[in-house]
């Protein structure tokens, strides 16, 4: 079973149909146990990140870390993929989950926020992505953006590059929604659902 987290924040009912179409097991829920029973965990995101303090409130954060821990396939989408950096400077005084180092910062001035739109991606080698290729294309809409880092494993720019996609073992995201970006997004979430743990 998936458990797709429920944050107040998420956009669960395009997530929840996608997983669906590519054959996955999944529950939306906000209640810990469940977490700590889920095979793999997805965190949508739409919003601000503030909303993020939700899962350190109710106990969810804790029961991620266990099972991520564990070795669990973790997914996050959009906010979801900010949340796993250190934080970012839309709510400095909430603290992401600190996966991967580095704070989402917002696009710079004279660029049109929030960035919202298709755009290609450069890819590098990963699981995540596999079948993915660089050029093709995704749909995004956020106002932050995450540092391109040593696991960033796809790419894209508005203005400047930022990370598209990240991965280490068993810890993944994206920044573009991949439940709207077509055939591509059900492939990638067709490989999260086929993912094995670490």
């Amino acid at each position: 079973m998936i458990a797709v987290i429920d944050y107040k924040a998420g956009n669960l009912t395009s997530v929840m149909k996608a997983l669906h179409a590519v054959g996955a097991d999944a529950l939306a829920t906000s209640d810990p146990s469940v977490v700590m029973q889920a095979e793999k965990l997805v965190l949508p995101g739409v919003g601000h990140f503030s909303a993020t303090a939700f899962l350190e409130e109710r106990g969810l954060k804790k029961a991620i870390e266990e099972r991520v821990a564990a070795g669990i396939p973790f997914l996050g989408i959009c906010v979801g993929l900010q949340w796993l950096f250190e934080g970012s400077t839309e709510a400095p005084d909430t603290a992401g989950f600190k996966a991967f180092p580095g704070r989402c910062e917002r696009f710079g001035d004279g660029l049109k926020v929030p960035h919202v739109g298709w755009n290609s991606i450069q890819v590098k080698e990963s699981r995540l992505l596999q079948g993915v290729a660089s050029g093709d294309f995704v749909y995004f809409t956020h106002s932050y953006r995450a540092p391109v880092i040593h696991d960033t494993v796809a790419v894209t720019e508005y203005d400047l590059p930022f990370t598209a996609a990240v991965e280490r073992d068993n810890v993944v995201g994206v920044q573009f929604h991949p439940e709207k970006s077509g055939s591509v997004g059900l492939r990638i979430l067709a490989n999260f659902v086929r993912l094995q743990g670490c």
